[in-house]
């Protein structure tokens, strides 16, 4: 078996550095629930001792552990609870996304989230979906007012472009750089290259507000923003997520500003004249056609089907085997459907997990245990510093007290991981099909992005043959079905056209 590398993540703010929330409680539950795992080793810890939880992606151990599950040094990370990792929920999301996209598990113990599962990553793609979601929701209504406050004149974000600055709610010629911006546009005119003009101004010792030296993609932003000829656009660009390019709004919705021109409207019509001419040869590239279960659909003869041109068909080349996308779309959505309902919660329900209960008991009372020996040690060392013990007393009676507290602060954590182990077993089973449930319903209105991630953690393949198809899920719960977990034939309901 091949060893998994794993990293344990701890974080403890100034104010909870007591005995229950200390650094070495957190590594030593997480070290007891690995050890519980076989085939794993902790090769790292990360610690951010009295760090808050506002913002922790800038922090060097944040980077030091983003660094090596890009480079595979580890494929897990071990913590106690989410809001050890962050407690912002746009840095927790953009911990899922990273993760997911090196392959890598995140485990949150108190949470019950082990993503080396699959039913911990189908909870976390779920928890993401509709984040996602909410976030849209948000971002809608944000939206709907940039063109309210573009239209009265207010920033909308952001820095003024070069050659200006924000005094206010007015944009108005900075009169340090004004002189840069306009020299650029002539320089472009002489040499009508861009890399040359970003070249001429740096050799002359300008830089960017910033201080960095211009380049060519500088030029090209500066030189085809109509502000400098005295049209401020507002509401023409919008985001489009994930670090992507924001892209451009339809002209119609643009906002067209008046602010004072730093170059005249001729010179700014000739360097864009130009620009267009350059870029007149190069096309858009047209949207990529992909489909929703396009990579898990596979011919009985084991070929993979693909969709060849539009003809919104699944083929099998060798067999022409073949299926319409619409149809089979049709037919997973009503498989998972029939296979959500016919889950038997109440099977579930009633098998009581009797070692984990008897953990559950075992903790309270040593919580319970170490807190009278705690206060029995305290008074002790209140009678000794009142000179109601003697010296050789106190040693007698009071180093017993701390043996057992030192056994008792051994032995929680690892209790604590036998329940994670427990717990997150237990747990997988009934949350996702709750979950699941509550998304199947909202299929409809899901994005096609949401969707597809949910077909990637939930299904292993699609087998179609002439009279049956067989769908194979990578998830199945541990609790009874009234039909078999991963296969269900469609023979009377559908038959592929020959």
């Amino acid at each position: 078996m091949e060893t998994k590398r794993v990293g344990i993540f701890i974080r403890v703010s100034t104010d909870m550095q007591v005995q229950d929330e200390s650094p070495e409680h957190h590594e030593q539950r997480a070290r007891w629930y690995i050890s519980s795992k076989d085939g794993w080793q902790v090769v790292e810890v990360y610690r951010l001792d009295a760090v808050s939880g506002k913002s922790v992606m800038q922090q060097p151990e944040t980077k030091r552990m983003l660094a090596d599950i890009r480079s595979g040094h580890i494929t897990g990370l071990v913590f106690s609870k989410l809001a050890r990792l962050a407690r912002n929920t746009k840095e927790l999301l953009e911990f899922a996304e990273i993760f997911r996209a090196c392959n890598a598990d995140l485990i949150s113990l108190s949470e019950s989230i082990d993503t080396s599962t699959p039913a911990g990553r189908l909870f976390y793609t779920m928890i993401a979906a509709m984040a996602q979601w909410e976030r849209e929701e948000i971002a809608s209504r944000v939206a709907a007012s940039v063109p309210i406050r573009a239209r009265m004149g207010k920033p909308l974000g952001g820095q003024a472009s070069f050659g200006y600055r924000w005094q206010g709610n007015e944009l108005v010629i900075d009169e340090a750089e004004a002189p840069i911006r306009k020299l650029m546009y002539e320089l472009f005119v002489r040499h009508q290259r861009k890399l040359t003009t970003a070249k001429a101004l740096n050799d002359a010792g300008y830089r960017t507000r910033n201080g960095s030296i211009f380049t060519r993609q500088t030029v090209m932003r500066l030189l085809r923003d109509s502000a400098a000829k005295g049209e401020r656009r507002a509401n023409y660009t919008k985001s489009r997520g994930d670090g992507k390019a924001w892209s451009i709004k339809p002209q119609s919705e643009w906002i067209i500003l008046p602010c004072p021109a730093i170059v005249s409207r001729e010179l700014w019509d000739e360097c864009n004249a130009i620009l267009d001419m350059q870029e007149g040869l190069q096309k858009p590239k047209g949207p990529k056609a992909v489909y929703l279960l396009s990579g898990y659909v596979h011919c009985v003869c084991g070929n993979t089907m693909y969709v060849y041109h539009n003809s919104k068909t699944y083929v099998c080349k060798k067999c022409k085997n073949r299926i319409t996308v619409a149809d089979l779309d049709e037919i997973y959505q009503s498989y998972l459907r029939d296979y959500l309902s016919g889950i038997n919660h109440a099977t579930y329900v009633e098998a009581t997990d009797q070692e984990l209960q008897e953990k559950k008991t075992l903790l309270e009372a040593l919580k319970k245990d170490r807190a009278r020996l705690s206060r029995q040690a305290d008074d002790m060392l209140a009678m000794r510093l009142n000179g109601e013990m003697t010296k050789e007393l106190f040693a007698e009676k009071f180093k017993p007290v701390e043996e057992r507290i030192l056994q008792m602060d051994a032995r929680r954590p690892e209790l604590e991981a036998e329940i994670d182990v427990r717990t997150i077993q237990m747990m997988s089973s009934e949350i996702v099909v709750s979950e699941i449930r509550t998304l199947y319903d909202q299929w409809a209105q899901l994005p096609f992005e949401q969707k597809r991630g949910i077909v990637e953690t939930i299904t292993k393949a699609i087998e179609i043959d002439r009279e049956d198809i067989t769908i194979t899920l990578a998830y199945a719960p541990s609790i009874p079905l009234n039909a078999e977990n991963s296969v269900r034939s469609n023979k009377d309901s559908y038959s592929p056209p020959t």
